[in-house]
């Protein structure tokens, strides 16, 4: 839901996402999961694809969790590794997890450099006058 007034902040707040212009009146921007300062809508498109990544993200860290400390666990289990080595490893499996993490930063990093945030308007007339 995108909404600036506070006629909207019943469906920004029953929204399972809400996103509000800086413009909007204060109650819908204290409502809002996301603020955005661009002066049109197309912040709406441009939050949609990292929101998808973290998405993504948040499926495979569980995942990868599971796999790592299921082969983990059973070479422990063997008695292939000491139990220092195997408490090590349970601590790289959290480490693992925050890596995967950090890739949606540096995904994110590049789209600012593709996409640089255009300034207002009225600071383009007075450069170009």
């Amino acid at each position: 839901m995108v909404g600036d007034g506070p006629n909207d902040t019943t469906a920004l707040s029953g929204a399972s996402v809400c996103m509000a212009p800086a413009t909007a009146s204060d109650v819908g921007r204290m409502v809002a999961d996301l603020v955005f300062t661009r002066d049109g809508l197309d912040a709406v498109l441009l939050a949609h694809g990292p929101a998808r990544r973290a998405a993504g993200l948040a499926r495979q860290n569980p995942t990868l969790a599971v796999v790592y400390n299921c082969i983990a666990v059973a070479i422990a289990v063997a008695g292939f590794v000491t139990p220092l080595v195997a408490a090590v490893a349970m601590s790289a499996s959290s480490i693992l997890v925050v890596v995967n993490a950090l890739r949606l930063g540096a995904s994110n990093a590049a789209l600012r450099a593709v996409r640089p945030v255009p300034s207002h308007p009225a600071a383009s007339r007075a450069r170009h006058a």
